[in-house]
């Protein structure tokens, strides 16, 4: 009967310890603010580009684009940011240029990260939680913090409707806007040669930054 008595009492003991260790995890749970879900295709992206960085040498330039490529197209609404780049003489464009030009354009984005980050030295990338309300877009506020020096602010401006979100500009230093700089370039490349001479400059600049040496 004691044995028995010892049994019960042991399951008992157990059963609390369990239950007190599951109370913890889920008030540890509650303290940590809830990733707004326009915060979450940046925290997926920056953890995607976070491990290209840590594997940069063994992956080599191609291994980071095909490896980034994915990821980049899921997280971007690229072709959103290439009519924004492009500006209003968008529409006279033909539909064929259009589709070269967003091809052409997703490619030097792509290389472009897959080219600057190209090693890793403990950097992190903080990314807020919680999103500004910017009427129908959001913003979400993010850091890559360096293991010295300043840390460098990188915010994104999400589009999208109701769980799904798309990142559609980058505001470096947390204000300048890549697509309003994008714009200018674009805009004086089309006036100088038109939509085929702006297609040629993406593919250039594409290559050159794919380059093994770059």
């Amino acid at each position: 009967m004691t044995l028995v008595h010892n049994r019960v009492r042991r399951r008992l003991v157990l059963a609390c310890i369990a239950f007190a260790g599951a109370a913890i995890s889920t008030s540890v749970l509650a303290a940590e603010p809830r990733l707004d879900p326009a915060a979450a295709p940046v925290r997926t992206f920056y953890d995607a580009l976070l491990d290209c960085m840590k594997r940069a040498k063994e992956l080599g330039i191609q291994g980071r684009y095909d490896t980034l490529a994915p990821v980049i197209r899921a997280s971007f609404d690229l072709a959103a940011m290439t009519r924004i780049a492009v500006g209003p003489s968008w529409t006279s464009i033909p539909p064929d240029q259009q589709k070269a030009l967003m091809e052409n354009f997703a490619r030097m984005t792509i290389a472009t990260y897959a080219n600057r980050f190209d090693g890793y030295s403990g950097e992190r990338f903080d990314v807020d939680p919680t999103a500004e309300v910017r009427n129908a877009d959001r913003i979400v506020r993010t850091k890559l913090v360096p293991t010295d020096g300043e840390p460098v602010t990188l915010n994104y401006l999400m589009r999208g409707s109701g769980e799904s979100w798309k990142i559609i500009d980058v505001y470096l230093s947390g204000t300048i806007s890549e697509l309003a700089t994008r714009r200018a370039e674009f805009g004086a490349i089309l006036k100088s040669g038109g939509p085929k001479a702006l297609i040629d400059s993406l593919r250039q600049r594409g290559n050159k930054l794919l380059e093994p040496s770059s």
